[in-house]
């Protein structure tokens, strides 16, 4: 079994004798005595470029032979001259050929001899000739690999982790797609992996740290789904009019799309409509499995994000703090964006530094720093030591009637009475939150008096609703708005919170078939009145167990806990802090097959926030006289855009 060597930033050498042996095990470019930062003394235009094709022990394509999958590597010369063993930073993805990667949506170009000549994005130019090499995968049935998609199953989880078995010696690549000739990396790698990714990307990169595969030491999951089910149903409420086998059919390569028929069919039957939960997606939830994790975890995700929802960092989160997992998070108010776009150059130093840190193993102070970043309104970043920080405590709060119908209170004293709404299938969360103070048929809303401190909801919301259907199906969403003016980032807008303007920047070293320099971005901001803080959804049918759904009975009361969407937000002084109850959510989930009115109990519904300073803090926050609502109609975001099916598409 090979010795595995970490430098998580919480696990720090506790011996001289330990670090004494760690030296002796390095070679010299991965030795603690080198540098506290890894410096571009390579040549990037001279690097080796090269593809092999990893066996991945799989046949899903079902043509009687192991898949391949293609991997692109690009890594120093000097260190290969030299005997001297590098670490290496992958990215598995399905997007290679199909889609592209990044902002600028770049594709992986070839030479005439099937080389690389220009990977996506900048961690190969940058990184490179810092004497990391850098590994782009295409996952089974995409691009150059033989497979089929099989959107977060095993054929795509293992896609990956076959690689990182192989950079550590302990599976079998080839120099073609076909042939026989073996291909080792031993020779040139340390088998140190960092995995890092966007989206689809960065979910894999989860999947595979759940696998505990030896050799993977970091994972910087960029807006990654922790569970495939929660991409596509919110405890039953569908998101999107079609299931995995539309985006399976979308990433194929053509001749995979071929012969994969049955692999589609796998999708459909295991994925139905309905909502419940199958063992399809039970092999695609990763959260269950972060007792496995090994590698240290760096998390960057948009609260805003409607594609791949704020829920799957939270739940992700968690998991891996309940286990001990050396993590870092990065939490921005841009919705479905790569940092590389809303905070390039602080992004490119972490990143670097991250690396150096865990790849390298230098002592460069990364492990003294906040665990996270957050940003607090456009450009405006604070830290937090730990997150969620000390002292946040689950906060109780319920909705009353108020002094108007339709128009309710929100506190810590248990309601009595009822609010009614009726589903209108044509309205949002923005239409419902501009019209907060008023009556009006499709929503039932709850507000606090204006604040007299600030409060921080920092972690994940859960709220709980006992309601009376008059149909036999029936959706619900429930919402928190900080009701005040703000400056935000866009995130409704295209660009989901930023400008790509035409200026650019580099980073890295260049070749004339890959660049290193990229479009410059900015933040796109919007004046509103008021701000969507999180949501959640779910058919009320599945308000069992949430893993079958049942027909409703019109006239019973049925309760459900609504799970919403993790994040990190200060309602400011003087704002007030709403809940909205109603049901279909236009565009970010679908309609019930019925439009029901809906009657809330108010003494059974409640909301459990997690606030800095527990009920106290939201107690002290509420000590002021409430301000009567003026019942004007209020500006937020455009309404959100309609949610893609695609796990990267802005």
């Amino acid at each position: 079994m090979p010795i595995r060597m970490r430098f998580t930033i919480w696990r720090p050498l506790a011996t001289a004798a330990a670090a004494a042996l760690m030296a002796t095990l390095l070679t010299p470019a991965t030795a603690q005595a080198g540098p506290r930062t890894s410096e571009p003394r390579y040549s990037y235009d001279d690097a080796i470029r090269e593809a092999v094709w990893v066996d991945t022990g799989l046949d899903g394509d079902g043509d009687g032979r192991a898949d391949r999958v293609a991997v692109d590597i690009v890594r120093p010369r000097e260190t290969a001259r030299q005997g001297r063993k590098v670490p290496v930073i992958m990215d598995a993805s399905p997007y290679y050929a199909c889609c592209g990667r990044g902002n600028e949506s770049q594709r992986k170009t070839y030479d005439a001899d099937g080389e690389v000549v220009q990977m996506p994005l900048f961690y190969d130019n940058y990184f490179v000739p810092r004497g990391y090499a850098f590994v782009g995968v295409d996952l089974a049935g995409t691009n150059r690999s033989d497979g089929c998609v099989d959107v977060g199953g095993r054929s795509d989880v293992q896609s990956a982790k076959a690689v990182v078995d192989w950079l550590n010696g302990r599976a079998k690549a080839y120099t073609t797609r076909t042939g026989i000739t073996r291909a080792k990396a031993t020779g040139w790698t340390n088998g140190r992996t960092g995995m890092i990714g966007k989206s689809y990307d960065g979910t894999i990169a989860n999947g595979v740290a759940a696998t505990g595969v030896e050799g993977l030491e970091t994972i910087v999951p960029i807006g990654a789904i922790s569970s495939w089910y929660d991409y596509y149903f919110a405890q039953g409420a569908p998101l999107y009019d079609s299931g995995p086998e539309w985006l399976s059919n979308y990433v194929e390569s053509p001749e995979a799309r071929a012969r994969c028929a049955a692999v589609q069919q796998k999708l459909v039957d295991g994925a139905p409509r309905s909502g419940d939960w199958t063992p399809l997606w039970s092999e695609r939830n990763h959260v269950p499995d972060a007792d496995r994790v090994e590698a240290s975890v760096f998390v960057i995700h948009g609260m805003q994000d409607l594609n791949v929802r704020a829920k799957h960092f939270g739940q992700w989160w968690d998991a891996l703090a309940r286990n001990g997992v050396d993590r870092k998070i990065w939490l921005t108010q841009a919705g479905h964006v790569d940092p590389f776009d809303f905070r390039r150059a602080a992004w490119v130093k972490t990143l670097h530094r991250w690396f150096d840190h865990e790849l390298l193993g230098y002592d460069n102070g990364i492990d003294d720093e906040p665990m996270a970043d957050i940003e607090r309104g456009p450009e405006q970043w604070e830290t937090s030591k730990v997150w969620p920080p000390r002292g946040t405590e689950t906060a109780t709060l319920r909705p009353a009637e108020g002094a108007e119908e339709g128009v309710g209170r929100l506190g810590q004293a248990r309601g009595t009475g009822t609010e009614t709404f009726t589903d209108d299938p044509a309205l949002d969360e923005t239409d419902w939150a501009a019209h907060i103070d008023r009556a009006t048929p499709a929503k039932a809303g709850f507000t606090t008096g204006p604040l007299t401190r600030d409060l921080r909801l920092s972690g994940t919301s859960a709220v709980t609703v006992t309601a009376t259907p008059t149909t036999g199906t029936a959706h619900l969403s429930a919402v928190l708005v900080d009701l005040g003016p703000d400056t935000i980032r866009d995130y409704a807008a295209a660009g989901e919170g930023i400008i790509t303007l035409t200026e650019r920047t580099c980073w890295g070293a260049s070749t004339a078939g890959d660049s290193a320099c990229f479009k410059e971005t900015a933040a796109r901001t919007t004046d509103v009145d008021f701000t969507v803080v999180s949501r959640g959804w779910a058919d009320l049918g599945h308000h069992g167990s949430g893993r079958e759904g049942t027909p409703l009975t019109p006239g019973t009361p049925y309760t459900v806990t609504l799970h919403l969407a993790a994040t990190d937000h200060v309602v400011p002084a003087g704002h007030r802090l709403a809940l909205i109850v109603a049901g279909t959510d236009r565009d970010l989930i679908e309609p019930p097959s019925t439009r029901p009115t809906l009657t809330l109990d108010l003494a059974r519904t409640s909301a459990r926030l997690p606030l800095v300073g527990g009920a106290e803090a939201f107690r002290r926050a509420t000590s002021g006289t409430a301000a009567v609502p003026g019942g004007a109609v209020l500006d937020g975001v455009s309404e959100p855009r309609t949610a893609q099916r695609v796990p990267e598409a802005s």
